[in-house]
């Protein structure tokens, strides 16, 4: 299985300016939450105040559309947007706005930490997220990696009885993939002696093998196997579970001795 990481977000907060009637000044460090896998996920920057007197820092709403002083939106690839907040306390209970109430506060020189969270259970498009929150006197910048994710599980394919006509049945693959990656589904040719992509088989009593063949469509005609871009299956993913379905078929003619047969076909998924 081969992954690949994507950047999943910058996020340049332009801002926390003091509101004094003196001379103040204020820096931040920058705010790395890490790597967002769907998980909460925290982070934090600290800032240096140097000021005489009472002071106050605002943070707004930030560019994002829709967002709020409570739920601000970093925005990335084709508008999509990835929620987050910013709190006052460690605990993450005290949103920081800029408002009266929502103010960080204080008196002379002093450290105040931005506590911010990434909102659990969002599926996003990998890619850049940024957002400005803005006040006047400094800048920080956020960032987040996002990880490009894949998993497949599989359901038995069976035929039931063969007695010489064609038989087909079908079964299904599930696949969850981080929303917007794009993936490829290739089937092996399984563990059967001189089996193929094109014409595999099942092994039965004393090694007799009976031939079969599975496929992309329910026509039957587009057959499944491993080489990318040639026969395996493309795919985007949701976030979601998707069922992709496995069209079976044993051709005709075939005599084979009486019994049960069996094959192992191993799934990879590609992303």
């Amino acid at each position: 299985m081969r992954k690949a990481i994507l950047i999943f977000g910058l996020l340049a907060l332009s801002g926390a300016s003091l509101a004094a009637a003196q001379d103040c000044s204020l820096s931040f460090t920058n705010m790395n939450f890490g790597t967002y896998t769907g998980t909460l996920l925290n982070g934090t920057a600290t800032g240096t105040v140097r000021c005489v007197g009472l002071w106050d820092i605002p943070l707004d709403a930030g560019t994002g559309a829709g967002a709020t002083e409570t739920i601000r939106k970093m925005t990335g690839p084709n508008g999509a947007e990835l929620s987050y907040q910013v709190f006052q306390n460690a605990a993450r209970t005290v949103n920081w706005g800029n408002t009266t109430t929502t103010e960080v506060t204080g008196s002379g020189n002093a450290t105040v930490t931005a506590y911010g969270q990434i909102l659990a259970g969002q599926n996003v498009a990998p890619g850049t997220y940024t957002d400005t929150l803005s006040t006047a006197t400094t800048t920080f910048t956020v960032t987040a990696v996002i990880q490009a994710n894949c998993t497949i599980a599989a359901n038995a394919l069976a035929f039931g009885n063969y007695a010489g006509a064609l038989v087909k049945a079908a079964s299904s693959l599930s696949v969850v993939c981080s929303a917007g990656t794009q993936y490829n589904i290739g089937l092996n040719a399984g563990t059967a002696a001189g089996a193929t992509v094109t014409h595999r088989s099942m092994t039965g009593p004393g090694s007799a093998l009976l031939g079969y063949q599975l496929f992309r469509d329910s026509a039957r005609t587009a057959n499944w196997g491993n080489t990318v871009g040639t026969d395996s299956l493309a795919g985007t993913g949701t976030g979601a579970v998707q069922a992709i379905s496995v069209y079976g078929q044993i051709p005709a003619g075939q005599a084979p001795a009486p019994g049960s047969y069996a094959d192992t076909i191993t799934a990879t998924i590609t992303y």
